[in-house]
């Protein structure tokens, strides 16, 4: 967008007169207001900071590069330029009154005076000990409502914001990467240095940076460098820092610097996006970023005359259908990894635009279920075109598996989450601050997902295989198979139906020493969890239209006292509880289905239906195969689990 200045003309000229000289003469007009820079909107950025102390933020390249990026020049009717990238909405918690007062604010922490008043600020400050704290404070994005007023002319704004980055640049001289904070908001520091930068130009209304100013374009030299120097590779980060070089070489003419840039979002895109669409974060919230980012990358190279080629927006439209299909029924990604709760964002044009409106706008997309082997199934009964459901009336469904768990991924392969009647019915334990302690181990933990845990074993971080689908017009079945601890082996069949909508799972695991095993099932925050018998629990909303039911049927294995139970607000050890985002933590009942010994095997069924509605079942063996008949809300369903093993819908 572009902010429009509206300072008076009088005050404006006069203030603009004692540093750039006579503005009119004696027959002139007077001189209008400078029209301010261009800001980009706001991106859906990550608030926590990403490196950790000691380890090296590098990703490396896995995928052979992108061989088009940047090897054309496009030709343009506007002069090169790269806009202000925004400022990550810091400038709204930070008001152009406190930068006067030297306040810095951010996150859920009380603002903070963190200079003497005048600008000389005390940048080793970390008040509340929190590194995202730090690292936005050394970001100097909280100056943006001052570098704004400044680009309008408001040279009182353009003092300040001058004075504070200054402050920064000759306190913190090249380099700085033994300071973890300082390191990783390099890139973004070197964005509101170009932002600052234009200001300066259109505040005072001139082509080239005063004499005073020149010291904006040294820094800029030295940001350039130690991107150059210290790039993170394939993944946000190192495209975020690719986008800042190349805004430092296309603002002060630096090939070298902008070709090095387009270097690197070659080897980038093809690794943090992979050939089916998945990112390499294992986070549906951080997906939801990098199709962003990557869209900044192609007008950041459009806008500065080079060709982004095709590699990027092709990348983009198959992650597009990624996170269409990681949409639930309310219109929000399935919470997956470091992912807060959030709506999809509906994209003009894209699959996202009918996933993120909730069907009222865009193109039904032709797709019901995902398999994707970086380690996602996204599965749909539908997209809300049938009269009797709506778009919130259809049930969705998110299953983790595949690679190790790295970067914003948390320990979750084989973990559920379900929406079904226009509600969630099974959730993700969250997203919980990285300096959150015990808590952020617990959330990334096998224990803050719905999953079978072994927790007397020391977790694993294994590879967990995909070993059969099948997708039918009234189901769909997956087996899972890893080890998710030293000489225990684990399967999970599922298997989701459609008319009567409900999760049925039949986890098996054997090991080599006794074992606790623990299927759970993490239930909403709004629901009151009860236990009827050693087989049954159910869960509900007061006054709600809908209850969950949560049932075991013995398989294989007697079900012993205490075979279901309940854990919500429990400390020691943590269980029953939610992060919709970083900072905030809601208890929220847990459903256990527990075993010991060396060896289990757990049938359970998770079946939403209308308040009033029951459910019943009776079962019989035909031959080998053993046969569930399901009676849920009036709907009949069976259901199979032949001798080898296969979960499967009858009929």
């Amino acid at each position: 967008m572009r902010f429009i200045g509206s300072a008076g003309v009088a005050a404006g000229c006069a203030a603009l007169a004692l540093v750039a000289g006579p503005l009119t003469t004696a027959s002139s007009a007077p001189v209008e207001d400078p029209p301010g820079i261009t800001v980009l909107p706001e991106l859906p950025e990550p608030g926590e900071a990403q490196f950790v102390p000691g380890r090296s933020p590098y990703v490396p390249p896995t995928a052979p590069p992108a061989q088009d990026v940047g090897t054309a020049a496009v030709q343009t009717l506007a002069a090169p330029f790269y806009a202000c990238p925004g400022f990550s909405g810091l400038q709204t918690t930070n008001p152009l009154a406190n930068l006067y007062k030297d306040v810095f604010t951010w996150g859920p922490y009380a603002p903070y005076k963190v200079g003497n008043g005048g600008g000389n600020i005390n940048w080793a400050l970390n008040p509340y000990k929190n590194a995202s704290w730090y690292m936005w404070f050394h970001s100097l994005r909280w100056l943006g409502q001052g570098i704004v007023a400044a680009g309008k002319g408001d040279l009182t704004a353009l003092t300040r914001v001058n004075t504070i980055a200054y402050d920064w640049h000759r306190d913190n001289p090249y380099s700085w990467k033994s300071n973890v904070g300082a390191w990783e908001s390099t890139m973004h520091r070197t964005n509101v240095l170009i932002c600052l930068r234009q200001a300066i130009l259109s505040g005072l209304q001139v082509t080239a940076v005063p004499t005073r100013y020149a010291w904006v374009d040294t820094a800029l030299l030295s940001h350039a460098r130690f991107l150059t120097n210290y790039w993170s590779g394939a993944w946000n980060h190192g495209t975020d820092e690719s986008i800042a070089l190349f805004g430092v070489g296309c603002t002060l003419n630096r090939t070298d610097y902008k070709d090095l840039a387009q270097q690197r979002l070659a080897q980038g895109i093809t690794t943090s996006i992979d050939a089916q669409g998945s990112t390499n974060e294992q986070s549906t919230g951080y997906a939801a970023f990098n199709y962003s980012l990557w869209g900044r990358a192609s007008t950041a190279l459009l806008n500065c005359g080079v060709d982004p080629g095709t590699t990027i927006a092709t990348r983009r439209a198959l992650l597009a259908k990624w996170l269409a299909l990681a949409t639930n029924s309310l219109g929000k990604l399935h919470q997956i990894g470091d992912t807060q709760v959030q709506a999809t964002y509906p994209w003009t044009g894209t699959p996202m635009e009918y996933a993120g409106s909730l069907g009222t706008k865009g193109t039904v997309p032709p797709w019901r279920v995902g398999i994707y082997s970086a380690g996602y199934v996204f599965g749909r009964t539908g997209w809300g075109t049938e009269a009797t459901r709506g778009f919130a009336g259809e049930s969705t469904y998110s299953i983790r598996f595949g690679p190790a768990r790295a970067f914003h991924g948390h320990f979750d392969h084989t973990s559920i989450t379900y929406t079904a009647r226009g509600r969630d019915i099974v959730i993700d334990g969250g997203y919980a601050a990285y300096s959150a302690g015990v808590w952020r181990t617990w959330v990334v933990s096998p224990a803050g997902h719905s999953v079978l845990t072994t927790p007397l074993a020391a977790a694993l971080n294994p590879v967990t295989r995909l070993t059969g689908s099948s997708v039918k017009a009234n189901a769909e079945a997956y087996q899972f198979a890893d080890a998710p601890g030293t000489g225990i082996s684990r399967v999970r069949s599922v298997l989701v139906l459609k008319n009567p909508d409900l999760l049925v799972t039949w986890d098996r695991a054997s090991a080599r020493t006794a074992q606790a095993f623990q299927t759970l099932w993490h239930l909403p925050p709004d629901q009151r969890a009860s236990v009827y018998s050693r087989t049954t629990a159910v869960a509900m909303r007061p006054g709600d239209s809908t209850r969950t039911v949560v049932f075991q049927i013995p398989f294989k294995q007697a079900l012993p006292p205490g075979a279901t139970l309940v854990k919500q607000g429990q400390t020691n050890p943590i269980q029953g509880w939610h992060y919709p985002s970083s900072y905030v933590r809601q208890s929220a009942p847990t459903l256990m289905l527990a075993r010991s010994g060396t060896s289990a095997s757990i049938l359970s069924f998770v079946v939403p239906v209308r308040a009033s509605g029951g459910v019943t079942y009776s079962t019989r063996w035909s031959g080998t195969t053993f046969v569930i008949n399901l009676n849920v809300g009036g709907q009949q369903a069976s259901i199979g689990i032949s001798g080898g093993g296969s979960v499967y819908r009858i009929g």
